[in-house]
This record gives C-alpha cells, sequence and structure tokens, in this order.
C-alpha cells in the first residue's frame, strides 16, 4: 500500500525539476547570447530567462515547505492535488516568459493560489490541531 506522503514527494521532485528546466534554459541563454559570468545584465531577450529563473526559484521556496506544512496539518493527498498544478504552471510560465512577458501572465497567475492555499491552510490547520490539543 502506497503511503499517501509518496503523493507529495512525486510532487515535490516535479517542482524540483520545473525550477531546474528553468536554471538549464537560463545557462543555455547565456551561452547562445555570449553573457560573461557572473553578469546578468543583457539584452531583453536574456534578462527575460534569467527572470523567469529567479521568479521561479523565489516561488519554490514558499511551495515546497507550504506543501509539506499542509500535507502535514491538512492532508498529504489534497497537498499533492493541488500541488501538482504548480510545477506544470511554472514550466509553461518561463516558457511563455522567453517568448514575451505578456505571454507569463496565465501560468504565474494559476501557479500563484495554491502557495496561499499552503501557507494559510498550514496556519489555520496548525491553530486548529493546537486548539483541538495537538
Amino acid at each position: 500500500m502506497t503511503d499517501n506522503y509518496t503523493y507529495v514527494v512525486i510532487v515535490s521532485a516535479l517542482a524540483l525539476l520545473a525550477y531546474y528546466f528553468t536554471l538549464l534554459m537560463a545557462g543555455l541563454a547565456r551561452g547562445r547570447f555570449k553573457i560573461a559570468v557572473p553578469s546578468h545584465s543583457g539584452p531583453p531577450e536574456y534578462e527575460r530567462y534569467v527572470r523567469a529563473h529567479q521568479n521561479t526559484l523565489e516561488h519554490l521556496v514558499l511551495f515546497l515547505p507550504g506543501m509539506w506544512l499542509f500535507a502535514y496539518v491538512v492532508s498529504p493527498l489534497w497537498a499533492a492535488g493541488i500541488g501538482a498544478i504548480w510545477p506544470f504552471m511554472r514550466v509553461l510560465y518561463a516558457r511563455g516568459y522567453h517568448k514575451a512577458p505578456e505571454k507569463r501572465l496565465i501560468p504565474l497567475y494559476l501557479s500563484m493560489p495554491p502557495i496561499y492555499i499552503f501557507v494559510l491552510g498550514s496556519l489555520v490547520g496548525g491553530v486548529v490541531r493546537l486548539v483541538n490539543g495537538g
């Protein structure tokens, strides 16, 4: 029988792969646009790759711990189900951003609710547990 946390592990791995995709694309863009290390400045086309990577990292730092906290205090199945949205939307976000800034918006907006649900749900779930005796 599968432990329900296995699903959270799988979504976590997908999230890390989505992040790695943005890292890889930014690195390849550095070579394509001939940007010397350690600079992150270059033409706007290059900077969109860097920004997609940095923004995904900024969101990942809220997404992963938030999902695990939510899984612990609310439900690992709900955490995995809600969280499964995030990695796919972040890849679509990055691919859109690489093409044009406005093409990032819908996937960006769809990737944000899981973070809010996880952080607020964890807080509420933790307080409920505390009030109910732990």
